[in-house]
């Protein structure tokens, strides 16, 4: 597994990141899965305190304990579940960020987190007291890095503007391309490393029966499925093209792939075992590619 820098962190992860959202209920079965992606290479585990409650932090924590220190371990903050569990709202405050946090530590048993994200961000939100907090988590020891995962436009143009940000990780695919009208240019030209979400767009560029997409109709999906197949009839070389459409962009440094079962990590590490396709191939993909998906300016 090939790994590229995350520039202004000073180290560097796996291409390949390991999606903690999507691990079922069965631990034993999850701590296979993620001692055999460490072995296989991947170093970046990316988990949320929302996720399942909190149990996949929990989750991660006991099949990393033997390797922790050789890893990087990345998690969130801002969202809080509602008394049902069946929504969130939004609150990235001091009092929350600060008390979040050493829940987090708690649940992943370890004394720092390597990369704390908040999750989402509004023009609205006190920037001023988030970066305070966060400056506040990196003097303690608690974190070391932060950064942020968003897709607006206006918040990605201003954490990339301001110093302290690591990364940010946001929504991009072949179905939904985004991020290219302007956010990958100038995350890469400061220096803050992309982690790129949504890849496989829920599968829809593989084996999931196609649906609707963002601004894309399922005829649409079907439309690209068709031509995925004539540059790659293969599912291994099928995957390889679309995770390699979007670690081509210079910009990103590690695609976050949620992970379910030892069948779906087998398939992902020898696509990504093949070598990535040539230029030429990707060119003529574009010429096929369906339009980028609206700008969304909020």
């Amino acid at each position: 597994m090939r790994c590229r820098p995350l520039p202004r962190a000073g180290f560097s992860i796996s291409e390949i990141g390991f999606g903690c959202m999507s691990l079922g209920r069965d631990n034993h079965e999850n701590y296979r899965l993620i001692q055999s992606a460490f072995e296989a290479g991947i170093n970046y585990f990316d988990t949320a305190d929302v996720y399942q409650n909190g149990w996949s932090e929990e989750c991660l924590a006991a099949a990393v304990k033997t390797f922790r220190k050789e890893i990087r371990i990345a998690t969130k903050v801002g969202n809080v579940a509602d008394p049902g569990g069946k929504s969130f709202n939004w609150c990235p405050s001091k009092s929350h960020i600060l008390s979040s946090v050493d829940k987090s530590l708690k649940r992943l048993k370890t004394d720092y987190i390597d990369l704390y994200q908040l999750h989402g961000g509004t023009l609205n939100d006190n920037w001023d007291e988030i970066v305070e907090t966060f400056d506040l988590l990196k003097q303690k020891g608690k974190i070391l890095h932060y950064g942020i995962s968003s897709i607006r436009p206006n918040v990605v143009r201003k954490i990339a503007g301001q110093p302290g940000w690591v990364s940010n990780m946001l929504q991009y695919s072949l179905l939904d391309r985004r991020p290219e009208e302007e956010l990958l240019n100038l995350l890469h030209e400061k220096e803050v490393g992309v982690l790129v979400r949504g890849a496989l767009a829920k599968g829809f560029l593989l084996n999931n029966k196609s649906s609707d997409y963002l601004n894309n109709s399922s005829e649409d999906v079907d439309l690209l499925k068709n031509k995925l197949e004539l540059f790659s009839i293969e599912k291994s070389l099928r995957l390889r093209l679309v995770l390699g459409w979007v670690l081509n962009h210079k910009a990103v440094t590690s695609v976050v792939v949620g992970i379910r079962n030892s069948l779906q990590l087998t398939q992902l590490l020898e696509a990504m075992s093949l070598p990535m396709p040539e230029e030429k191939v990707y060119q003529k993909l574009s010429e096929v590619l369906p339009a980028n998906c609206y700008t969304d300016h909020r």
